[in-house]
């Protein structure tokens, strides 16, 4: 949460039982995860120990959702930019990799974003953890490779998603969503 108040204009703050929209986070034995948006009334995410904590972004991640974003890979125009490997995808998780529709989602003018904290990595809900479920369209030439919004893994190869926590445009995103307006921090004002 502290990225949060860090890096956009959403505060948190802790339930003092007078508010009757909120967020309970849980620890159930059920995973990650959370509602997309705010559905009025108690909102739980579930955050199961400790699997969910090992990262910051995975937390991160849980609270996108909250606040209205749906995952990366599932923007309308995502074939653009990403091939799903349905084949390789363990059976009953392929509803993970479905495409939103355009009325549903807005992406605030920023680019797609393989290194958004909301993108599944390239072996997300693999049949064996290792076959690729999600492989990028383009790789990387030795050019600018921030431009397209990923990660080099050093094999010319642009590494999807990571539970780190915020990429640029995981920010620029929420800001322009909530509009923000501009921050003082170097780097995260821009595309």
């Amino acid at each position: 949460m502290d990225d949060y108040h860090k890096y956009t204009c959403i505060r948190f703050k802790p339930y003092t039982g007078e508010e009757s929209d909120y967020i309970r986070i849980t620890a159930g034995n059920t995973g990650c995860w959370s509602s997309v948006g705010r559905i009025g009334g108690r909102q739980d995410i579930n955050l199961q120990v400790p699997g969910c904590l090992t990262q910051k972004g995975t937390v991160v991640h849980e609270l996108m959702h909250a606040v209205g974003f749906l995952h990366e890979h599932s923007r309308y125009e995502r074939d653009e930019y990403v091939d799903i490997l349905w084949n390789n995808i363990a059976q009953g998780h392929a509803h993970n990799f479905n495409k939103a529709v355009p009325e549903v989602t807005h992406a605030f003018g920023v680019g797609y974003d393989y290194g958004s904290v909301m993108h599944y990595s390239s072996t997300a809900f693999s049949r064996n953890n290792q076959l690729k479920t999600i492989v990028p369209k383009r790789q990387l030439d030795g050019g600018i490779f921030d431009l397209i919004g990923g990660v080099f893994q050093g094999n010319n190869e642009v590494k999807l998603g990571q539970r780190e926590g915020f990429s640029k445009k995981d920010i620029l995103k929420i800001r322009r969503m909530y509009n923000c307006g501009k921050r003082d921090i170097i780097g995260y004002d821009n595309e």
